[in-house]
């Protein structure tokens, strides 16, 4: 532990309020709250911890705190903090999922939308919903029942819609807004739960058109009916008081958290959410957190929220004081809360069954590999891959894999630097001692393999290098593409020869996956170089284009092609005048 760390860690407040964890690039990889900032915060650095939390701790070089008058103000700010840097770590709050709205519009011809982004603009929203597919469909019903306008941009003539009653046509016609107030009201008292009112209405008008003889227009109000019956009550009746409520149940163990949510909208169970993730503090306060996390800044909210036995409602009430949060003694309440519950256990369940087989897998994988290639288990393996045009811009890449997982803050890139000519063995020379010369000054992690593209010469580079510069002895492998560029075998040894691994073996997977993860990053940082070459070598060749404005406009066009047909008002917005906008528009056409 750092000194700095320790020394901090005495001076820390008994009151509550928010910490922020820092790793070596300063960055917040973690937000927490606490009621008591001293005993919160020394938990991490004393004491065992399971492995998913030691990587948290091993991960922190700093940390820093923030003293709050209340635990609610701390809620608040862990809240507005997570926002802000979207912390690694806080998986479970910085998931930055949005839910589906319908936007009812306040313009002077209104419209509805589905969108999931709220803005203060006086609009209406209704929801949420518990995915696209419901709000699309719902409003689709209510563009067939209200005659709103459709078209984002008004038309210069009537459309379909109109001829089929179902647009005002305000692209050609005076509308009283009065017409609008009406046909909004109905809208706002539906998707409040006047399903059944409109549909009784309906019925009526059905009924009365038969009377009429009037069949095509009864089979309409008929096929409108049905609608609403599929779109507003094919879910079960759970309650029948036909309020909104949400019903939350958790499940906590083994530092992993499975939150299950019941969205009853007007007395139907219309959906629900289910999410797991691994939490570090108490099972009730990173609960509380998400829940706070979950209705942050949204819009509208149930009118009953109902919380499992255990939790701090008197927070949540402070929290959300429009909204009646309940933990239910008894009733069919009670028992929505034990069900969500029971869901969320059995969620967990499986979770860890998927992730022990997939431990299971990993591990057979290593062993087989290890086996193989007559080597200790490999943790860690690094992999690396080559790529350039007909020698134009070459680059090399490293990947990283830990346990058979990509750990991608360990990948690097490389520019050649030496090699001019198409030549991988000697690129591979480049890239392995750059890369194991630095590890060896920084005392960083050696790997138990190290992966490279290709056959006996680019292994043969990587041992020499490894063995007669470096004074190192890691197994090296070679990847072996077949006609087809997929993964066909693998080499090693002294000397060198084909591995035996079955095709189908998890074994073979793993390095199937490693190929193909470096082969994809490097052609990634390829193009990336490619492009960057491209512009700057077709910007050098024009008069008053120098370093700085080829920088510019790199960074402000993307790319050369953007910058070939851009127009002068948008050099203007990069800052370049009007005569030199022109001098590149024609010298860039006239090289192409």
């Amino acid at each position: 532990m750092l000194m700095g760390i320790k020394d901090k860690l005495l001076l820390l407040p008994d009151k509550p309020g928010c910490y922020l964890m820092r790793n070596r690039e300063n960055e917040v990889i973690y937000v927490g709250k606490a009621k008591n900032l001293r005993n919160r915060v020394r938990s991490y650095f004393t004491g065992s911890h399971d492995a998913k939390t030691q990587r948290l701790v091993m991960d922190i070089v700093d940390f820093e705190y923030i003293v709050t008058s209340s635990p609610l103000e701390a809620l608040i700010l862990e809240l507005n903090l997570i926002k802000k840097y979207r912390p690694k770590y806080n998986v479970m709050l910085k998931d930055d999922k949005s839910y589906p709205y319908i936007r009812l519009t306040k313009e002077k011809h209104p419209r509805l939308e589905v969108t999931r982004k709220l803005k203060k603009d006086g609009s209406r929203y209704f929801g949420p919903y518990p995915h696209a597919g419901a709000a699309q469909h719902t409003k689709k019903l209510l563009d067939r029942l209200f005659p709103l306008r459709k078209c984002k941009t008004l038309p210069k003539r009537v459309c379909l819609y109109y001829h089929l009653g179902q647009c005002v046509a305000p692209c050609e016609m005076d509308v009283d807004p009065g017409v609008y107030d009406e046909i909004t009201k109905k809208v706002v008292r539906f998707l409040n739960g006047g399903a059944l009112e409109l549909k009784n209405e309906l019925q009526k008008k059905m009924e009365e058109a038969a009377e009429k003889l009037e069949f095509e227009r009864a089979k309409e109000y008929r096929d409108l009916i049905g609608d609403i019956e599929s779109t507003m009550e094919k879910q079960n009746i759970v309650m029948s008081d036909h309020k909104d409520m949400d019903i939350f149940g958790f499940a906590a163990e083994k530092g992993w958290m499975c939150i299950q949510v019941f969205f009853i909208r007007q007395g139907k169970l219309i959906e629900r959410e289910v999410s797991v993730f691994p939490h570090y503090n108490s099972a009730e306060e990173d609960f509380i957190s998400f829940v706070a996390q979950f209705y942050h800044e949204m819009p509208t909210t149930p009118k009953e929220i109902h919380l499992p036995q255990g939790v701090d409602v008197e927070l949540l009430t402070k929290l959300l004081p429009e909204v009646r949060v309940h933990v239910p003694k008894r009733g069919m309440k009670k028992n929505l809360v034990r069900m969500a519950t029971e869901n969320a256990e059995i969620a967990l369940r499986e979770r860890f069954l998927l992730m022990e087989r997939d431990e299971q897998k990993t591990l057979q994988a290593m062993e087989g590999l290890s086996q193989a290639l007559g080597i200790g288990l490999p943790h860690r393996i690094e992999a690396f891959d080559n790529s350039n045009i007909q020698g134009a811009d070459p680059v090399s890449a490293m990947v990283c894999f830990i346990d058979g997982k990509p750990v991608k803050k360990e990948y690097r890139k490389y520019r050649i630097r030496t090699v001019s000519s198409p030549n991988d063995v000697e690129t591979m020379r480049e890239v392995i001692r750059r890369r194991y010369t630095r590890v060896l000054k920084e005392n960083g992690s050696l790997p138990d393999l190290i992966l490279v593209d290709g056959g006996k010469g680019q292994i043969h580079a990587a041992q020499d290098v490894l063995e007669n510069e470096l004074g190192l002895f890691i197994p090296v492998g070679g990847m072996v593409k077949d006609d087809k560029h997929q993964t066909a075998r693998l080499m090693a040894g002294d000397p060198v020869q084909d591995v035996k691994i079955e095709r189908g073996s998890e074994s073979f997977y793993l390095v199937q996956r490693i190929q193909e993860e470096v082969h994809r990053f490097a052609i990634s940082f390829h193009r990336q170089v490619r492009g960057k070459s491209l512009i700057q070598s077709e910007l050098d060749k024009i008069p008053g284009v120098g370093p700085k404005r080829r920088q510019l406009l790199y960074k402000h066009f993307g790319s050369l092609e953007n910058i070939r047909n851009a127009t002068i008002e948008e050099f203007r917005q990069a800052g370049i005048g009007d005569q030199l906008a022109r001098t590149i528009i024609n010298s860039l056409n006239k090289q192409g």
